[in-house]
């Protein structure tokens, strides 16, 4: 298992991955980055109580085997995991995804934009203010 990660990226696009981890690598927040690419891949994440616990989870909402919101919900629902942020990154604008992910604990809900620019930017802006400015407990 990895040690020092600081943000849990889970993403099954291919392409948004390498995205989200070339804008986090223009802020120099990538270092600590570990990708799973399904739900099922991020709950083993977890699984193991010697993983470590990331100051972040930027969570896809469509993805293979588990959904991201059942993801979602189980993290919130776990003693150890519930107080970590959890940010949805997803393309989905619909509002029941929107009002399901914030009643089920999410963080925040960042729809991707299409542009790169506006993409990268929005990454960075996340991994900024999770990794550098938020104060979590202890």
């Amino acid at each position: 298992m990895p040690t020092g990660v600081e943000i849990l990226l889970v993403e099954d696009n291919a392409n948004d991955a390498e995205l989200t981890l070339r804008a986090l690598k223009q802020r120099n927040l990538a270092n600590q980055v570990f990708l799973c690419r399904d739900g099922a891949e991020a709950l083993d994440f977890f699984s193991n109580g010697a993983s470590p616990v990331p100051k972040v989870v930027l969570l896809d909402l469509k993805l293979p085997k588990v959904d991201g919101l059942d993801v979602l919900r189980r993290l919130k629902q776990d003693a150890r995991t519930k107080t970590i942020p959890v940010v949805v990154l997803t393309s989905s604008r619909e509002e029941p995804d929107i009002e399901r992910a914030y009643a089920l604990g999410a963080n925040s809900y960042i729809v991707k934009p299409v542009d790169f620019e506006a993409f990268a930017r929005a990454v960075s802006d996340v991994g900024l203010y999770w990794l550098l400015l938020n104060h979590p407990p202890q």
